[in-house]
């Protein structure tokens, strides 16, 4: 099964785009975070991956 990019439900400070982003690659949320802070435009980068990048489904 292919690993899908998807928001993440359990690693989310805002709205879980950087702990997806960390869970498909495999790396850490806190290098994706910080990432995210370095990179120019990084504020419209956030919101539209936020509205774009579909939630995980819920667990049960």
């Amino acid at each position: 099964m292919q690993n899908k990019l998807r928001k993440s439900a359990t690693d989310k400070a805002i709205s879980g785009v950087c702990g997806g982003i960390a869970e498909y690659f495999g790396i850490s949320s806190l290098g994706v975070r910080i990432l995210f802070i370095i990179l120019p435009a990084n504020l419209l980068i956030y919101i539209i991956l936020a509205n774009t990048i579909p939630d995980s489904p819920p667990s049960l």
